[in-house]
């Protein structure tokens, strides 16, 4: 459905992805993992149309779509929680809410508000206030709700649940399991590499830009010394 080939990308001087290719097919959950500052974020970017590629292709349903703008990947049906939740400050949680809401690209609007509410109850109780009078919990179940109203085909989580209370980050993956369950194409970054893999069909690791390991996430349980190596865990 949406995928990336020999991606080359630079900030400023520094090349940051060496020719990195990864598919993400229609209806499968796969996973990113990566010690800080491999390039997971900036594989999302890329995708996503932040950030140029100066080499490599970027595609959506067999499509080139390199170079396009982010509002037309979001229009392809990619939502996007970008790592620190983006929640804007000064709208109540409703207005974060609707101010997303859209039918998707095949017109069905199954993720509607009264949805979202359903599965972040929680957030019933925090629809007037601000963005900036929520915890972090709140604030990523904001996060993820508004990418579900614009009904995606592909949802990205990075850093899903980094720096959230346990019983928050429990919330969460069942949250993404339920995503998941919907038939949604989910990309998820997070630290804890056996949610990750629990939680999706396959996965890749990034080291220093490149992707050093893919394999499907079973197979990757399986292979603890390899992934102690690359994510130093």
């Amino acid at each position: 459905m949406f995928g990336v080939q020999e991606l080359h990308t630079y900030y400023g001087d520094s090349h940051i992805l060496h020719g990195v290719s990864l598919a993400l097919p229609q209806g499968r959950a796969v996973g990113l993992l990566g010690r800080n500052g491999m390039g997971k974020t900036t594989l999302i970017r890329t995708l996503m149309g932040y950030v140029p590629a100066r080499r490599g292709k970027v595609f959506a349903d067999g499509r080139e779509v390199s170079g396009a703008a982010p509002e037309k990947m979001a229009r392809l049906g990619i939502g996007y929680v970008p790592e620190g939740r983006g929640v804007f400050p000064n709208l109540s949680v409703k207005e974060n809410l609707l101010m997303s809401a859209r039918a998707g690209l095949d017109g069905r609007r199954d993720w509607s508000y009264e949805r979202v509410l359903e599965t972040f109850p929680r957030l019933k109780e925090r629809l007037s206030n601000g963005g900036h009078q929520l915890s972090g919990g709140e604030q990523q179940m904001v996060a993820i709700g508004r990418a579900l109203m614009t009904n995606p085909r592909l949802m990205i989580l990075d850093e899903a649940t980094e720096g959230l209370a346990p019983l928050v980050v429990a919330e969460i993956w069942r949250v993404i399991a339920q995503i998941r369950a919907t038939g949604i194409s989910t990309l998820i970054v997070d630290r804890d590499y056996k949610k990750v893999l629990a939680h999706t069909d396959s996965a890749a690791v990034m080291e220093k830009g490149r992707l050093a390991l893919q394999a499907p996430s079973a197979q990757l349980l399986q292979q603890p010394e390899q992934l102690s190596a690359l994510l130093g865990v």
